[in-house]
């Protein structure tokens, strides 16, 4: 018997350009209304006149606007991404295979993509790998620029989203990080999961006025005399005698206090304030009469003075953790002088881990200290 062939049922999309209907005479309108489709009647009368059938529906045909659209090329962050990685890796392949986990010949037509949204050749391609244009590099710089940006904004939404943590802000007299940040952790340690702590280090006065200020709630330094803040001492540290490596007295176990005399001498700077009264009281009280010669702000300052002009300097004894090769330490014969490290805040700080912190001071002493 006969057999009837089979019917495959096609639908057909009317796809245009936008210049084929710049042709159209004057009186079909601008735009969508310059078809005259603003009416279900007249878009059927356009299809049936223009198309060349009765029977087309609706469904048949792409939009003006998806029309238009489709044919305008869309630049992504991903056009961005394999660019900057083919850019890096200087080859289509590496970048391929190593950073991005694709295909060659897919990330070549990615790039090609780009270039022709761009509407410039960006990179060369030759045996020997890829090479940037000089357009090529300059859009490098921007993309990398655009990706950061949208990294800097997905990390500030999703932080936005997330429930507000409190901050607790904690200062270190540069040098003093090594041995009481571990301690602060541990006085907070119930609490870290709920809060978030900056750690910052500056010049003990700098450190007063950031208390002051409310930018730290609390700071690991000298009482400085001039701000009104609160002090809590946590440890008397011994002055000790910084000289250069090669110096006649690295032979002596400790250094009396008479051998200064004749030697360039180097203390603290009128902004150094407690570590300068506590050098001259003592050398007051041993009867000697030494000027300063360098006045420091800090012990990165007294290190590099002592390496230069072959000096000594008075400095507190936690400078042994941070000296160069160049210099090295004595103690100082007899009873040395010492100066207070506190923990400094303000009585204006009504913070509740302050608070709490302030409760737990003791607990800084929990883990042993080095013995200078």
């Amino acid at each position: 018997m006969p057999v009837k062939a089979p019917v495959i049922n096609t639908t057909g999309l009317l796809i245009c350009k936008s210049s084929q209907f710049a042709a159209l005479p004057a009186e079909y309108g601008t735009g969508p209304s310059r078809l005259g489709l603003e009416t279900e009647s007249s878009r059927r009368c356009f299809r049936e006149s223009h198309v060349g059938f009765t029977g087309a529906h609706e469904k048949d045909f792409v939009s003006w606007g998806a029309c238009l659209a489709d044919m305008e090329s869309v630049m992504e962050l991903r056009h961005l991404r394999y660019f900057i990685a083919v850019a890096e890796e200087g080859s289509l392949t590496l970048a391929a295979e190593k950073r991005l986990h694709t295909a060659q010949p897919s990330l070549s037509r990615q790039i090609r993509d780009l270039e022709y949204e761009v509407g410039v050749q960006l990179m060369n391609r030759s045996v020997h790998g890829i090479e940037l244009t000089a357009a090529g590099q300059a859009f490098l710089d921007h993309a990398r620029l655009a990706l950061a940006q949208v990294d800097a904004a997905l990390e500030t939404a999703r932080r936005t989203a997330q429930p507000a943590r409190k901050t607790f802000a904690i200062g270190f007299q540069t040098g003093h990080e090594m041995n009481w940040l571990p301690r602060a952790m541990h006085v907070l340690r119930d609490e870290l999961k709920n809060i978030q702590v900056t750690i910052s280090s500056d010049y003990s006065p700098d450190l007063a006025e950031a208390l002051v200020r409310g930018r730290l709630d609390v700071a690991f330094m000298r009482a400085e005399p001039t701000f009104d803040l609160c002090y809590e001492v946590v440890d008397h540290e011994p002055l000790i005698v910084l000289m250069p490596s090669d110096h006649r007295l690295t032979s002596r176990e400790a250094i009396h206090p008479r051998e200064f005399v004749g030697e360039i001498f180097i203390g603290g700077s009128n902004k150094a304030t407690v570590l300068r009264a506590v050098t001259e009281d003592y050398l007051r009280r041993c009867g000697l009469d030494i000027k300063l010669d360098h006045g420091v702000d800090n012990l990165a300052m007294a290190m590099s003075l002592v390496a230069s002009t072959r000096g000594l300097a008075l400095m507190p004894a936690y400078a042994q953790n941070l000296l160069p090769w160049s210099v090295v330490s004595r103690p100082l014969e007899g009873e040395a002088p010492t100066i207070d490290l506190a923990v400094g805040y303000s009585k204006a700080n009504t913070s509740p881990i302050l608070k709490l912190f302030l409760s737990r001071i003791d607990d800084l002493g929990a883990l042993s200290l080095p013995r200078y």
